[in-house]
């Protein structure tokens, strides 16, 4: 580690925290764009921490061109990245040589790693380099592989031995859940740490009911649903339309509103046709979002293979109950504030039935108070603990 006196590392924050002893967290991660959801969520939040703590946080992301900038999360460095086809926008770092040769300019003492596919290689980087490695594990292995057509006996093989070279490669691997951890505990993995992400209680808050919204989607008696998500297989959006289908032959008056883009959506406008949806596009305004999630009746998160799942987080700060898939690792978080329901869209109709019987008042008090469990200082405060146990063993050729 490096003192925040000694000025050729961080001399920016040397005149203003002296005699601090701080870190600096190099940060890397693929997939995200100005129009990311929870991931970028989670590294602009975690930055705030990590810097608002003394140390000197520097996030390496793709982009379409090279930019390196001070933001309010610390050091952005962005590097040219390749285009993903058929997934919306995303880039990717590529070229090992190249994103070494960045890493070894920006001398971290720490790197903390949110991908587990295409940077994988960035560990034994580290440990050549004798610099202590995080590794965050953002989604299910298993569930990818799962969901790809693989039969389960497979997906579970596959898993298992990405796993075990993650958990050699690096000093620490940290899992939201203790259903993002079960892949790696299965196999007795022993450098596991459990810490949850957080949510703005301040932003995400039931006082951002907006009356003139809700007017604007859907009629005075209607039941306002939102689904909330990025518009891709593994999130399962027609399983929200499908419910609001059932919910309306129930007779139940229902709107469903739909925040979110991606490569599923013209297939959903298609799906939809005939019935109560209204197509918003993605919402990169965290206050018109909080307006939404604080105006809806229910919130649907269906997708089956989350491993904590922010936006329903969020929702749940702005009081309002989420329907989830007890599959995945949402009945984790949103706890008796919700339903947790096995099955497709007739299920999460049922689900939200189930939520629309209890008293609104109770609902959003229970929703709002599981919520408060979840601030992002907890986070923070886990994350650099994890950082703390790292370390990083040289390995000689």
């Amino acid at each position: 580690m490096h003192s925040l006196t000694r000025n050729h590392k961080v001399g920016r924050l040397s005149a203003e925290v002296p005699n601090v002893f701080a870190v600096r967290i190099v940060r890397l991660a693929n997939f995200v764009t100005p129009r990311s959801g929870g991931l970028r969520t989670a590294l602009q939040a975690l930055g705030e921490g990590y810097l608002a703590a003394g140390h000197e946080p520097v996030l390496v992301i793709p982009g379409r061109r090279a930019v390196d900038e001070q933001t309010s999360a610390g050091r952005l460095v962005t590097v040219r990245g390749t285009r993903v086809p058929w997934t919306g926008g995303y880039r990717v770092m590529l070229g090992a040589k190249r994103l070494a040769a960045t890493l070894e300019r920006l001398e971290p003492d720490r790197i903390e790693v949110s991908d587990r596919f295409t940077l994988r290689w960035t560990g034994r980087w580290a440990r050549e380099h004798g610099v202590a490695s995080v590794m965050v594990s953002h989604e299910s292995l298993r569930g990818l592989l799962s969901m790809s057509g693989l039969p389960g006996p497979v997906a579970r093989y596959l898993a298992d031995r990405v796993n075990a070279r993650t958990v050699r490669r690096y000093d620490t691997v940290v899992c939201t859940t203790a259903w993002a951890s079960e892949e790696f505990d299965r196999f007795g993995a022993a450098n596991i740490r459990r810490v949850p992400l957080g949510v703005d209680l301040e932003l995400f808050h039931p006082d951002r009911y907006d009356p003139d919204l809700r007017e604007r989607l859907v009629t005075k008696d209607q039941v306002m649903l939102v689904h909330c998500g990025r518009l891709s297989m593994e999130k399962r959006p027609a399983r929200s339309v499908q419910a609001l289908a059932q919910l309306c032959a129930a007779g139940v008056d229902a709107v469903l509103v739909v925040a979110g883009d991606g490569p599923l959506r013209a297939k959903l406008v298609r799906q939809s046709e005939g019935l109560p949806v209204r197509f918003l596009d993605f919402v990169p305004d965290k206050p018109t979002l909080a307006s939404l999630l604080a105006t809806a009746d229910v919130v649907i998160a269906p997708g089956p293979i989350e491993t904590f799942g922010l936006a329903a987080l969020e929702a749940l700060a702005c009081g309002t109950p989420v329907v989830v898939d007890a599959s995945s690792a949402l009945p984790e978080v949103v706890g008796d504030a919700g339903v947790a329901v096995y099955g497709e869209g007739d299920a999460f109709a049922d689900g939200v039935a189930e939520v629309l019987k209890r008293q609104p008042e109770v609902r959003r008090l229970e929703a709002r108070k599981r919520a408060e469990e979840f601030g992002w200082a907890v986070s923070v405060r886990g994350f650099l603990e994890a950082h703390r146990e790292a370390r990083s063993a040289v390995v000689v050729p």
